[in-house]
């Protein structure tokens, strides 16, 4: 046990988990909000703006009660919101992107808590993934991989030539102990906030599969009938119609959700994972395909990939060298022994 338990001290205090995991969950979330704003950009003022039925005063009085906030609340000027809408679609580019991370994942959050919070009534499920992942991803090294802010580490650790303060020196060995410090502060809120996102999509599914047990419906394998005839998630009505002929697969269907669910944060230390994962990615699509929810799908779908592991992605990347001769093979290479055990600052700067 006590061998256990400084393996376990040592993983979390000089080692950093999933940094291509976090990299990808940037990526995911940061593109679809971006691709939600976008969507939605004829309708902001309806949603968002000035001339919502649900108006900024009325949307005060609100966080006065549920201790919400809003910067779209804080001028009722048109000007002002048309200036917030560009800005949280910079935002959300330059969060996918991984430029400055760790200052623009914060601004990240402030823009995904800020729009939620003003249309808080219009929100889903999808919504409020987002806004937790958006929350988690601020204590996390996600800009580590796959990132400007990587490329832009790389190029200067390759061309600075600039020599060092030994560390035997009073000055140096103080910096030294500094670096330290940091970094294993750096270290542990990335693992910590990756074990976090990781506990938060255990409990959702764990609970939608448990609250689905206790239903009727679930149980005999009706309730995905009674999902394909609701007008207001028919984008096909011709599709929903040809599923429903289906009577035994939609049973099927009804009792693999249920068990897939139930059973995921039980399988996630052995290899049967990646089988539920893909059978999971199945379900999903079927909902953004069928029920015509994709942000929800798309939110759902990006979370679940914090559970593969770095050499999966490595992989990936490997593969897309042979696919485009031309992509950047940096990206994917195994990283040395000192630099898997700490985490640099995203900004660019190094130790």
């Amino acid at each position: 046990m006590p061998a256990r338990v400084a393996a376990l001290l040592t993983l979390l205090l000089e080692q950093p988990i999933s940094l291509y995991a976090a990299a990808v969950l940037r990526i995911g979330y940061g593109f679809l909000y971006f691709a939600f704003l976008l969507r939605e950009f004829p309708h902001r003022d309806e949603i968002w703006g000035p001339g919502s039925p649900w108006t900024p005063t009325l949307a005060k009085q609100l966080f006065d009660q549920t201790g919400w906030a809003s910067i779209l609340t804080l001028s009722d000027s048109r000007a002002y919101f048309e200036v917030c809408y560009t800005a949280a679609l910079v935002t959300c580019a330059l969060f996918m992107l991984g430029w400055r991370t760790r200052a623009v994942s914060v601004l990240f959050a402030v823009v995904v808590t800020s729009f939620h919070a003003r249309a808080i009534f219009m929100t889903d499920g999808g919504d409020t993934l987002i806004l937790l992942m958006a929350l988690y991803l601020v204590f996390t090294a996600c800009g580590r991989r796959c990132s400007l802010d990587a490329r832009r580490t790389r190029l200067r650790a390759s061309a600075d030539k600039t020599p060092r303060l030994p560390l035997d020196q009073p000055s140096g060995e103080l910096r030294r102990h500094f670096r330290d410090a940091r970094l294993t502060v750096v270290t542990v809120l990335h693992n910590c906030g990756m074990l976090v996102i990781a506990a938060q999509v255990c409990f959702l599914y764990g609970s939608a599969g448990l609250y689905k047990v206790q239903g009727a419906s679930w149980g005999n394998g009706t309730a995905l009938h009674y999902a394909l005839h609701l007008d207001l998630f028919q984008p096909w009505p011709e599709l929903s119609a040809m599923a429903d002929e289906h009577d035994v697969l939609i049973a099927i269907a009804c009792c693999l959700t249920v068990l897939l669910q139930v059973a995921f944060p039980f399988v996630l230390f052995g290899r049967l994972k990646y089988p539920v994962l893909t059978m999971l990615l199945g379900m999903h699509l079927g909902i953004a395909v069928f029920l015509g929810l994709p942000l929800f799908s798309g939110a759902m779908i990006v979370a679940d990939t914090v559970f593969l592991p770095d050499r999966f992605y490595r992989y990936l990347g490997q593969l897309s060298r042979r696919v485009v001769p031309w992509a950047d093979v940096r990206e994917a290479q195994t990283p040395t022994p000192a630099e898997a055990a700490l985490v640099p600052p995203q900004s660019g700067h190094t130790g």
